[in-house]
């Protein structure tokens, strides 16, 4: 009875800390005028982003307050984020929201950005290799894009270097959304919301729709889109009761120079946002992806591809580049296997020097698995629209394309 009174004191007392700390820098978004019938934006900035008086959001957390151990590799808890990617009006990330949903982006109006990132399904798609327009199916898996406001590369390959490059591939390309700019003004512009809510978004422009505006409102939102409040990060603030004896020990793997998974998937972000060459296989049938090569023109990064982030890991299956594993304790058991074990035999790549032998035992897997797992944040997950501007309907989130 003692015991458990004085553990409610001390989450009490990290509880109120904590709040003390967000209560100046968190903001409570009003509703929405999309939930109320009348498509209007909000003037106020997404929680976790404070309003500053010329109408800018800044982000604001508490890994702020660390200093920066990432160039370390020794994967410490109380170590800093890069900067984020934020200052953007509260009208631009809202309209961002309305139009990562609306299909209105895609040349034949039956996928969204939301399709292939659904926030539902931890803003991937569940699916091992993406589907675009008339059922095209991609090489790759869709990354999600919690914390994507950190990175300095986008895509698997690392071929874009920021928001922007990374809104326009998908797109304009014709395996993806299909579009050009010329259909793409042709149908924004047809719709009267969208000319009114750009104008709110860009009151100083007279000619508000532009194709660098809608990458600017698309930037404005997936910059939005953080997530720091898993248990593992109440633990790393010093609430020690947030993770179990396993997941602590499965922490303890993870950061160990046996298991080295904090070498690449670096605390706090879980990424080291390097490319890293693993030997990962392909799904049966597929040819082998060249992935960073093709990006830098370097063989040494044949078969390369970023290192992901971990974070909301666990509503991200399937694993890899291309959806090779199933489960997450598959894709953790593919490091035990030795260290080349699943490259072709007519194949020559220049592994990683991480990626090695470590002969984890069944127990230690279950308690790595156990770990990723308190990575898992969705409590900041923006509100899906109630109506679109267009007027198009929700169901090309439901990925029911016809593969080709």
């Amino acid at each position: 009875m003692g015991k458990m009174f004085l553990e409610k004191v001390q989450y009490g007392a990290w509880l109120i800390a904590r709040v003390l700390f967000l209560c100046c820098i968190f903001s409570v978004p009003v509703a929405s005028a999309t939930e109320l019938g009348a498509i209007e934006l909000t003037d106020t900035c997404p929680p976790s982003f404070s309003l500053s008086d010329d109408n800018r959001c800044s982000l604001r957390h508490m890994y702020q307050l660390y200093d920066s151990l990432q160039d370390s590799g020794i994967g410490g808890l109380k170590t800093a984020l890069p900067e984020a990617r934020d200052g953007f009006s509260p009208q631009q990330i809202d309209l961002g929201r309305l139009l990562f949903f609306d299909p209105i982006l895609s040349a034949d109006n039956s996928l969204s950005c939301a399709t292939c990132h659904n926030p539902n399904q931890g803003f991937s798609d569940a699916m091992g290799r993406s589907v675009g327009i008339k059922g095209h199916v991609q090489k790759r898996s869709a990354p999600t894009l919690w914390n994507s406001t950190f990175l300095s590369s986008f895509f698997w390959d690392a071929r874009a270097s920021n928001f922007e490059e990374q809104a326009l591939g998908p797109l304009f390309s014709a395996h993806e959304m299909g579009n050009t700019p010329e259909q793409l003004m042709s149908s924004m512009n047809s719709v009267s919301a969208y000319k009114r809510l750009f104008k709110q978004a860009f009151p100083k422009q007279a000619a508000a729709i532009s194709v660098a505006n809608i990458i600017t409102v698309l930037t404005a939102f997936q910059s939005s889109l953080v997530s720091l409040n898993s248990r593992y990060d109440r633990y790393a603030h010093g609430y020690h009761d947030a993770l179990n004896d396993d997941e602590i020990a499965g922490l303890n793997v993870f950061r160990s120079f046996v298991a080295r998974c904090s070498q690449c998937h670096t605390p706090p972000l879980f990424t080291n946002q390097q490319v890293a060459v693993i030997g990962t296989p392909e799904p049966a049938g597929l040819p082998r992806d060249i992935g960073a090569q093709e990006t830098f023109n370097s063989k040494v990064l044949r078969g390369g591809f970023k290192v992901p982030t971990l974070r909301n890991i666990a509503q991200t299956a399937p694993y890899m580049h291309s959806g090779r594993f199933e489960t997450l304790r598959e894709a953790a058991e593919f490091y035990t296997g030795g260290r080349g074990h699943a490259v072709p035999e007519d194949e020559d790549l220049l592994l990683h020097w991480h990626i090695s032998e470590p002969n984890l035992t069944s127990n230690e897997i279950d308690q790595l698995v156990d770990f990723m797992k308190t990575l898992s944040d969705e409590s900041l997950i923006p509100a899906t629209p109630k109506q679109l501007p267009s007027g198009l309907p929700f169901k090309h989130m439901e990925n029911t394309h016809e593969k080709t």
